[in-house]
């Protein structure tokens, strides 16, 4: 049956390819588009499952470029692999939190992109107390009142088994993490082997007592995660290879048995790539946990980036046309609700996506930025919208030829890009509500780029770029859309400087209704000793603290570091992460958590992470 609709789907598919492109060649000898935009033709074709163990490695062998074994880590493996090589020379994954249960306590939030879409972080907060991913532990401490925080608790893994980041809610801990085989190679790099990705499940209403209430495992690396009401899901890749003529498909494993995903459960395009990643989406019931996980998996190009809105996950993954060549984005929409997953919808727009933050939803459609080069490697921006089928239905192309393309943030009917030639930063407000019509309203330039859009209020926008070679944090007027303007700015002092802000979003704080903004800066300054004609360098790095208002612009208020001399400085003492409870301000690093008050940011108490 499913042979008999791919017959007649292509045919259709086919005969509707042919009428767009009669019907495009008439659109652009009549001035409707312009005559360097080529349409994409649209993948529309529903995605089928193997029907046996021999037509997957059929597939693989005849399809896929690569289908013998090689490395794919995601980002959290990388970091683990660099760990173990280069201890003293790495930032450890990042840490942040989300709401409180307590409704008497003011407290800050992970920094989300999608109201009542909770992220995954290395440090949630709910109801005064904070749960930290510190050095292969998750620490639970009783944050406030500041006079009695102190370690409650630590909950401990076997080896070679890594949390990475956690969920809170209603007293539900979920703690995703991997778990690794090692070898060593030649000169003794470590090479990680048999990865598996998990996801615990604890109670943790006696905070000084949890209680491990489930465990889920799955083949694979961990790639990304949400948290919608009762349901986290979570996204986990595994390279499909051929070794020794042996196909090896993902596995799932319980305390009771281990399954294997059987070729009838995977769903794959018909298509030719490079190469094949199983992905999985799990959606698993963190209440109840007597209902066991669903799973939703995959064959697909390695998965790059996820956007998901409150009905819908998105994933992508760059491909190549095999005629031109040419840079494409492939998007695959699943439906959830609940435990239920659906794969429902795939596409493809050219160009790359930046990440996340290219990517929205918006009133049934999806809204996407990406960065295309020509023949001789210029780059140029480009925005598409997609029906709920993915199928592009307006687009802007073209957009800032020669400029990269840097940022990008969906709000409502705007979409506000940023690119970047050298030493200009062009920023951009297009309007996005007509999805088949978009439109750049206005537009303006100022000396650097800009890396982290983030809003205000309905007419400003703040952004944090670089200049110069140092962090710089803008405040946008955009009340005049055909010409917005610079609210504000503030520059760090410095020979160099950087912000994890800058390509991590949950390292961002900021509170509208306090006028607070804080980000970690690490920063280098250079002094010339005259006697020994020679320069010395001394590092730096804290967390800045900013008053931020349409009156008074972007102000300084202090700094807090957790380095007590420019000696000290390693990478288990840079701040990462900040939150706020009441008037008390929390710092987290990889060896402690410092307080200090909100108003004047006078030392309160440490806590050393042991």
């Amino acid at each position: 049956m499913q042979r008999e609709i791919k017959k007649k789907t292509i045919f259709y598919g086919a005969t509707a390819i042919l009428l767009a492109i009669c019907i495009g060649a008439l659109c652009i000898g009549v001035g409707i588009l312009p005559l360097d935009v080529q349409p994409i033709p649209q993948v529309t074709q529903a995605l089928e499952t193997f029907s046996s163990y021999e037509e997957i490695r059929n597939f693989l062998i005849t399809r896929a470029g690569t289908y013998t074994p090689y490395a794919y880590f995601s980002s959290f493996d990388a970091t683990y692999q660099r760990t173990e090589q280069h201890e003293e020379a790495l930032i450890s994954p990042s840490p942040v939190f989300s709401g409180t249960d307590d409704q008497s306590l003011q407290s800050s939030s992970t920094n989300i992109q999608v109201l009542g879409v909770d992220e995954a972080d290395t440090v949630k907060n709910e109801g005064g107390y904070i749960y930290v991913v510190s050095n292969g532990k998750v620490f639970i401490l009783k944050a406030y009142p500041p006079e009695e925080a102190e370690i409650i608790t630590s909950i401990s893994f076997g080896n070679s088994t890594y949390p990475w980041e956690i969920f809170i809610n209603n007293n539900r801990l979920v703690v995703l993490g991997s778990q690794y085989a090692m070898s060593r190679g030649i000169y003794w790099y470590t090479h990680l082997i048999n990865v598996k990705t998990f996801a615990n499940v604890y109670d943790v209403s006696d905070k000084a007592h949890p209680v491990l209430l489930t465990n889920f495992t799955i083949s694979g690396s961990y790639f990304n995660s949400r948290m919608i009401g009762d349901y986290v899901y979570f996204v986990v890749s595994q390279p499909a290879f051929i070794i020794y003529d042996t196909v090896i498909l993902p596995k799932l494993y319980t305390a009771s048995r281990i399954r294997e995903i059987a070729p009838p459960e995977i769903y794959y395009s018909d298509g030719t790539d490079n190469y094949y990643v199983y992905s999985t989406v799990v959606a698993m019931n963190i209440q109840d946990t007597s209902d066991e996980p669903n799973h939703l998996t995959l064959m697909i190009g390695g998965t790059s980036h996820m956007y998901v809105s409150l009905q819908n996950i998105y994933v992508t993954y760059p491909k190549e046309t095999h005629l031109t060549h040419e840079s494409q984005t492939a998007i695959y929409r699943i439906r959830m609700q609940g435990r239920e997953l659906e794969e429902e919808a795939h596409g493809t727009v050219a160009g790359q996506v930046l990440g996340q933050f290219s990517m929205d939803e918006y009133k049934g459609y999806f809204r996407i930025a990406t960065e295309t080069r020509n023949a001789s490697w210029v780059p140029s921006s480009n925005l598409f919208a997609l029906d709920m089928n993915l199928t592009v239905v307006g687009r802007l192309t073209g957009i800032a030829a020669g400029e990269r393309f840097d940022s990008a943030r969906f709000i409502g009917n705007r979409c506000y890009l940023s690119t970047s030639v050298v030493q200009r930063d062009p920023f951009f407000v297009i309007d996005v509500e007509n999805a088949t019509e978009p439109k750049i309203l206005g537009y303006l330039k100022i000396p650097g780029f800009t890396r982290y859009l983030h809003p205000y209020d309905a007419d400003h926008i703040i952004g944090v770029g670089i200049d110069s070679s140092n962090v710089k944090i803008t405040l946008f007027d955009v009340s005049n859309v055909s010409s917005p303007s610079e609210k504000g700015q503030y520059m760090v002092n410095a020979d160099w400087s950087y912000s994890l802000a800058l390509d991590d979003h949950k390292a961002f704080l900021f509170d509208y209704n306090k006028s607070l903004l804080a980000l970690p800066i690490s920063l280098t300054q250079r002094e010339y000793d005259p006697f020994s004609h020679y320069y010395s360098y001394w590092p730096w790095q804290g967390l800045y603290v900013f008053n931020i208002d349409l009156s008074g612009g972007i102000a300084l208020k202090g700094n807090v570091t957790h380095q007590q001399t420019a000696a000290a400085y390693r990478s288990s003492k840079y701040v990462t992460r900040s939150l706020y409870i009441e008037a008390v301000l929390y710092t987290v690093s990889e060896s402690k958590i410092m307080l200090n008050r909100l108003d004047d940011l006078a030392p309160i108490k440490n806590i050393p992470l042991s």
